[in-house]
């Protein structure tokens, strides 16, 4: 039995009090125990920001991008180790590299961009201008790193690369990190943090880890901190409204639900390449991760005159999947994360059927451990259809939603979800694809526009990119992380420095 612990004050710590244990997910014994009363996370935040925040300042964009690179290669060289130890959550090898790798790929990423950036540590966000109508007297905005801690509480289906992107954003930035896993699947998350501690790469204090409850942590932020969080809307309501991140102003960042819908337009055609994409993404949704993706579709739009052949098709696609021991050769689809997680699923599903007809039902294993049945629901409602457009099933669960093939009735319904991650749209009609494209850009924080000449190019609509930002309108949360250099600015403090254009430009030599 493994006793997680957690990694506060630049030293490895167990907490004390009833712990929680971790269970696996395909055999639901018990695989770690976690307990986490007793730690100080107020000394915590301090000594992150005393010690890691100014050893960070101190350093230029490329050498923060240097020891991404050596965190990246952590993951790289113990890859099949991780991706072994991705199972206790229930993942197939599959679905274990999507998130590992992506976790490697990412911090890579910021690597280069530390690099590009270059021996720097403050940015120009645009050129001087003059104040009024002198000359010598001018404003140019800076971009600074915040003196405070990122604190990062993340959620359980991406251990490896929700940890690894926000962290990789916020050291480039110049902020030290504490980052608190989701407790389901932590043991992953600790042990890739044991591999960045054992390399030295960290500069002290740079990178904390809370494994357990997250207690009192937010009583302690300050006016400078950062909290980023993914989870469920609920607790990110929670997140903004505590007393202590009102009182400070602290800034929030959160991920929360989102439905995301793939809309199919009324001139694809049933044999088509363009059909061919929609279906091989949407089925791949439904069914990697068992469904547990914050950007999988969950609302497939298809014209009312097409439901039927796309239906059959679907389910011909998805029926392949087999769901079982990801540790077994020929499985497709794991457990879900959790026994709690599972019990989500089966009461979302209950409740999803009061609104849309279940069309197919898939098979899983019995006994002890979290198996879900991939499911397929249908609905002629529209935006009607309330808890379709309500409450997302956070599992391998879609339901298909009919609509007249107007571009007007796709937005609305796209609408209906009141804000998403991504929403996809496939079609070869510019003038259609533009409208409806236009039309949901409000309500989305990605579009992806699959067509015929991109058809076998595409990455899918579930894949997050670190080039492209993350994150969405509504009751996605409203938030928005990486885009490249885009994600440092929640990190960074923007000021306008207003002086003579000669001695600003004196003060920042060699800093910008």
């Amino acid at each position: 039995m493994t006793i997680l612990r957690s990694y506060l004050e630049g030293r490895w710590m167990a907490g004390e009090g009833k712990p929680r244990t971790i269970e696996d997910a395909t055999t639901g014994s018990a695989f770690a125990t976690v307990a986490s009363d007793g730690l100080d996370r107020g000394a915590a935040l301090r000594y992150a920001r005393d010690v890691g925040g100014p050893a960070l300042r101190a350093m230029t964009f490329a050498e923060r991008g240097a020891i991404l690179k050596k965190l990246a290669e952590e993951i790289h060289t113990h890859r099949d180790e991780l991706l072994i130890l991705s199972r206790q959550g229930g993942t197939t090898r599959g679905d274990g590299k999507f998130d590992v790798d992506g976790a490697a790929g990412t911090i890579s990423y910021y690597a280069y961009l530390g690099k590009k950036l270059g021996d720097v540590v403050v940015l120009a966000d645009g050129e001087p201008e003059n104040v009024l109508r002198s000359k010598r007297f001018v404003g140019q905005h800076l971009l600074v790193p915040r003196r405070g801690v990122a604190i990062h509480i993340n959620a359980f289906n991406f251990p490896a690369w929700g940890m690894a992107e926000k962290a990789a954003v916020a050291i480039l930035a110049g902020v030290p990190v504490i980052s608190k896993p989701g407790t389901a699947t932590a043991p992953l998350a600790v042990r890739i943090v044991e591999l960045w501690v054992e390399s030295g790469a960290l500069p002290e204090g740079a990178f904390s880890l809370l494994a357990g409850s997250a207690g009192d942590l937010l009583d302690h932020v300050g006016p400078q901190d950062c909290v980023a969080f993914t989870g469920s809307s609920g607790t990110g309501l929670a997140i903004r409204s505590h007393a202590q991140v009102l009182a400070t102003g602290a800034r929030v960042n959160v991920e929360a639900d989102s439905l995301n819908a793939s809309v199919l337009a009324p001139d694809v055609e049933l044999d088509s390449d363009t059909f061919g994409m929609f279906l091989g993404d949407v089925a791949r949704d439904m069914t990697q991760k068992a469904g547990q993706k914050c950007t999988a579709v969950r609302r497939i739009v298809v014209p009312a005159d097409k439901v039927d052949g796309v239906a059959e098709a679907l389910i011909d696609r998805i029926s392949g999947a087999i769901v079982g021991d990801p540790a077994q050769r020929g499985i497709t689809v794991g457990p879900v994360a959790s026994r709690a997680q599972k019990r989500d699923v089966e009461a979302g599903c209950s409740q999803l059927a009061e609104t849309a007809n279940l069309v197919w039902r898939g098979e899983a294993p019995e006994g002890d451990g979290f198996f879900v049945a991939p499911a397929l629901y249908l609905t002629d409602a529209g935006v009607e259809a309330a808890y379709v457009h309500e409450h997302e099933v956070f599992g391998p669960v879609a339901t298909l939603v009919t609509y007249d093939g107007s571009s007007d009735e796709a937005i609305a319904i796209v609408a209906a979800g009141g804000g998403g991650l991504v929403a996809s749209v496939y079609t070869d009609d510019a003038a259609w694809g533009g409208q409806v494209m236009l039309g949901i850009a409000p309500w989305s924080g990605r579009i992806y526009w699959g067509s015929r000449k991109v058809a076998d190019q595409g990455s899918g609509p579930g894949t997050v990119l670190p080039n492209f930002v993350h994150g969405g309108p509504g009751k996605a949360g409203g938030g928005e992380e990486l885009g490249g250099e885009r994600g440092l600015r929640f990190y960074q403090q923007r000021v306008a420095v207003q002086a003579d254009r000669a001695l600003l430009k004196r003060s920042l030599e060699g800093l910008l």
